[in-house]
């Protein structure tokens, strides 16, 4: 009956965005550390991908993945803060509906591009492990690239689908967004269509791209570890599980975050928790990623030490 009714009202043109809060003081210092985060991301996330680019001996398969997930979280950050950024310096939250499918589209291909990259360095992380020997046969050049361009091209193309379904509901009532960006679940509430194929093609496109990355990286991982633990010698075993620790703990960041975010109901009551969870994959898991690889990788240290004086020019 409410839906019918805001039917007679205006079209809505733009969203407000409530963000995680009011009041200069708070807005300021939200400026200040998400400007912060943003600078240190992209700072970080270029460097790796330089040292990638630039050093020879990373030019591997290992590293191959760790500069196309260097590259799409840059991208990922960059469809998210620069927004944020902007509406706590000018006390401005307004978004056209427009810029916030456009936010919306672009956040939902390069988060479903991360979990299927992800599961791809699992991937090539169980073969290192467990296939020594089968390796360089099995992952080559043009594998990665071939995986690579999977990641990427299949994380565009699950949330195209998603993103035309969304697109074609009607907004004519509030228009006030309690999330802090153009986050599908939210976005769908202000709605006054209905919203039952919506909810569905998103819970369909939500399941692609997280369960079957989830259980190929699961699977992988536990393959992984039932072969480091039948390693005879204990020092064998401590320098391979620290040799895919850091993959490990990005991975274990990212799913427990996004799980909490789509596994807990999205009521009133939740919403606070859910931009808690939405902010961890969204926000920090980029920030961090340099951070983890960087210092729990050697050939990243001796790369950024060789280097790091062209890295402080460019």
């Amino acid at each position: 009956m409410a839906n019918k009714e805001w039917k007679n009202g205006t079209v809505v043109t733009e969203f407000i965005l409530l963000d995680f809060g009011n009041g200069p003081q708070l807005d300021c210092l939200l400026f200040l550390m998400f400007l912060s985060i943003y600078f240190v991301t992209v700072t970080g996330n270029t460097c790796i991908a330089v040292l990638v680019v630039v050093n020879q001996h990373l030019h591997t398969q290992m590293y191959f993945f760790l500069g196309n997930l260097a590259c799409l979280e840059i991208c990922y950050s960059s469809s998210l803060l620069p927004r944020m950024v902007l509406g706590y310096a000018d006390r401005d939250r307004r978004i056209s509906v427009r810029g916030c499918f456009t936010q919306f589209y672009f956040f939902g291909c390069l988060a479903a591009a991360e979990c299927y990259l992800l599961a791809m360095m699992s991937y090539d992380w169980y073969l290192a492990v467990c296939e020594p020997l089968h390796y360089p046969s099995r992952m080559d050049t043009k594998l990665c690239l071939w995986l690579g361009a999977a990641s990427w091209v299949s994380g565009f193309l699950s949330n195209s689908i998603l993103m035309f379904v969304i697109s074609n509901l009607d907004f004519c009532g509030p228009n006030e967004i309690d999330h802090f960006f153009c986050h599908s679940l939210p976005v769908m509430k202000l709605s006054c269509s209905d919203i039952w194929v919506a909810g569905f093609v998103t819970s369909v496109v939500v399941g692609v791209c997280l369960l079957p990355p989830f259980l190929l990286t699961f699977s992988s991982y536990l393959y992984i570890f039932v072969t480091i633990v039948r390693i005879p010698s204990a020092t064998g075993r401590k320098k391979a599980f620290f040799t895919c620790s850091s993959h490990l703990t990005v991975v274990i960041l990212f799913y427990w975050s996004v799980l909490a975010v789509y596994v807990l109901p999205y009521h009133d009551t939740h919403i606070l928790p859910n931009k808690v969870f939405s902010a961890f994959y969204t926000i920090l898991i980029p920030l961090v990623n340099p951070l983890i690889y960087s210092l729990r990788n050697k050939e990243i240290k001796k790369a950024l030490q060789k280097h790091r004086r062209k890295l402080f020019a460019f």
